[in-house]
């Protein structure tokens, strides 16, 4: 039976670390009501950089749960004078082991471009974290059937240590609309990434919810990539639970 990767990206929630307090032994406390039943799902929790402190020392405590974390973003050098920014370097150092990287969000809002990307995820794997590298097409791309001229770009700063990179395919018009992609159509997505490297590891991610969730693990995805629902601890769980079903 394989592992599937489950991860939650807090995004910039909550607004306060009592709150991520409360809702961190929430889910801690579903993982341990439910361990039999997700002792083959790792569990990958990204909260905003402030909070990764009190998670990484605390999940010590519950190593045995399957339960890691990463954080939402990097920079791409280890250290110097870049003000506000937080290195690889420093995200290993604290105990953390994933990186989301390439989020639309980032893309579209603060402008990252591909290179600024590759050259992140290449500090990343230097500092032996694990990235996930966000990829996917806008509803206009989609429209203009650019699909996969716009996946091979966005693969391409890659291509030479792909197999070390966890790919999230999270389709632009996905994200947050309520409109996730039909698994059939997502299915061939897959099988197209899966040209570039067998190896690597495919989630995938936009309006990912415990209704639809074992789906995507049943047309073969590797894991999911879980934004809103994640904050949700029962909802959470609920999509554990339905995508370990299905391996």
């Amino acid at each position: 039976m394989k592992k599937i990767k489950i991860v939650a990206n807090w995004k910039c929630n909550p607004g306060t670390l009592k709150e991520a307090k409360v809702l961190f032994n929430l889910l801690t406390s579903e993982l341990k009501k439910n361990f039999l039943i997700l002792k083959d799902v790792e569990t990958i929790v990204c909260p905003p950089f402030l909070y990764l402190p009190f998670f990484v020392f605390q999940v010590k405590n519950l190593k045995h749960y399957n339960l890691k974390f990463g954080a939402q973003n990097c920079f791409w050098e280890e250290k110097g004078p870049f003000t506000g920014e937080v290195s690889p370097l420093m995200l290993k150092n604290l105990g953390c082991q994933y990186v989301i990287l390439g989020h639309s969000e980032r893309r579209q809002i603060l402008k990252e471009t591909e290179l600024m990307i590759g050259k992140k995820i290449k500090t990343a794997l230097k500092a032996k974290l694990k990235p996930i590298l966000c990829i996917g097409e806008s509803l206009e791309e989609k429209k203009k059937k650019k699909t996969f001229q716009v996946l091979r770009r966005q693969l391409k700063i890659v291509f030479p240590e792909i197999s070390k990179v966890i790919i999230a395919y999270e389709p632009v018009w996905a994200i947050g609309t309520a409109m996730p992609c039909p698994p059939g159509e997502a299915q061939k997505i897959l099988f197209f990434l899966k040209k570039f490297s067998e190896k690597s590891k495919i989630l995938y991610g936009g309006s990912v919810n415990s209704q639809n969730c074992k789906e995507y693990i049943k047309v073969g995805f590797d894991g999911l990539l879980v934004g809103s629902a994640s904050l949700i601890p029962k909802e959470f769980v609920q999509i554990l639970k339905n995508a370990t079903n299905e391996i």
